[in-house]
């Protein structure tokens, strides 16, 4: 008996990507190895966060790195970064910012809920969001029109759960930023490219460390030595709630360290073919490939669901497939619009296997 079945619990089958709701990533043996050795020893929390800083950068390209507990903490670190900087006063008087700027620009479609809204990241960091234009409607006047003596970042969010259409692209963001001296904060969170995003020129870029990388549920910030500085600083106050683990840390340098050994290949689009090729002869079932839709190295078998022929929605499939033993999770983003999808990357031969057969069963298949 494992350790989840041991308090009851049944581990799931993931189709549906590196999501915090369902643990993140499954560990490398190395990885696992790596905080399994940082837990049996004592460190000095600041030389292991410098040296780890290190590792990062030489990983990104940036010129330092801060590890975190997630991304959503590296949102609140950053913000708070920009907020304090290294003061100890202003650090500790956080999340109030005194007098400090602190109103942090985010385009309104880019006001998202990632699991908490980035709102309140923001928030807890001492700073307000200010939002720019419309959700589907923001143009680079909008954002420079906004921006004032209290205006102390521009915020990016980089992620499949922004509205792109009619947005103002990255580069546009970092220009503007530059012209009146305010830095920019790039949310990459579950982005596969770890050099792309800093070299744009972003001031401060904040990572998951448990999505693409492989890593323990954790994250990173890169960017400007004397930014990270300050985010280092911060856990002396904000932080000090999301202190990361020395064996937290050892898993995200160790996950780095082999980030990229794999990552070369068709993005599963062969073995997604494959699976697709079984599941669309299901009944009121099409099922085709797609790529990403943020661009990354991602293929995804997309079943589209007629609710007539298959006798259940594509929402009741996720549903029934949640709840069965062992629940199996589809990516239900578009469920509403009838579709579903399955992520590469988590799920094993085995468990297509399994999900093959319960779709079957559940679509009266056989």
């Amino acid at each position: 008996m494992g350790v989840y079945e041991e308090l009851g619990i049944s581990p799931a089958i993931n189709a549906s990507g590196k999501m915090t709701a369902l643990g993140g990533s499954v560990l490398d043996d190395t990885v696992v190895a790596a905080m399994a050795e940082a837990a049996r020893n004592h460190v000095v929390m600041d030389d292991l966060m410098r040296v780890a800083g290190e590792v990062i950068a030489k990983a990104t390209g940036a010129e330092d790195g801060c590890p975190t507990t997630g991304a959503a903490s590296g949102i609140a670190i950053a913000v708070a970064a920009l907020v304090a900087g290294t003061e100890p006063d202003r650090i500790e008087r956080l999340p109030d910012p005194g007098d400090r700027p602190h109103e942090v620009l985010l385009l309104k479609g880019h006001s998202v809920n990632f699991g908490a809204p980035v709102r309140q990241m923001v928030a807890l960091g001492g700073g307000r969001v200010v939002e720019v234009g419309s959700v589907n409607k923001v143009t680079a006047a909008h954002v420079e029109g906004a921006i004032t003596g209290r205006t102390a970042a521009l915020l990016y969010i980089q992620s499949h759960h922004t509205v792109h259409k009619g947005s103002v692209p990255l580069a546009d963001m970092i220009a503007i930023g530059r012209r009146h001296g305010v830095p920019v904060i790039v949310d990459a969170a579950a982005e596969d490219d770890l050099r792309h995003w800093p070299a744009t020129g972003a001031d401060l870029v904040v990572f998951s460390g448990g999505k693409a990388i492989g890593g323990p549920t954790s994250g990173m910030v890169c960017g400007r030595s004397t930014l990270i500085e300050a985010c280092r600083a911060q856990y002396t106050g904000i932080a000090r709630p999301m202190k990361v683990g020395k064996e937290t840390v050892l898993g995200l340098l160790q996950a780095l360290r082999t980030y990229g050994d794999d990552e070369a290949g068709d993005g599963g689009r062969e073995r997604m073919a494959a699976l697709a090729a079984q599941l669309g002869g299901l009944p009121g079932v099409t099922a085709t490939v797609e790529g990403d839709e943020a661009g990354r190295n991602i293929h995804r078998a997309v079943l589209t669901v007629d609710p007539v022929t298959a006798r259940i929605d594509a929402q009741g499939i996720a549903r029934e497939l949640a709840a069965g033993s062992p629940p199996i999770f589809l990516r239900d983003h578009q469920a509403n619009t009838g579709r579903l999808s399955i992520d590469p990357r988590p799920i094993t031969a085995e468990e297509e296997a399994e999900l093959v057969t319960r779709m079957g069963a559940l679509l009266g298949a056989g």
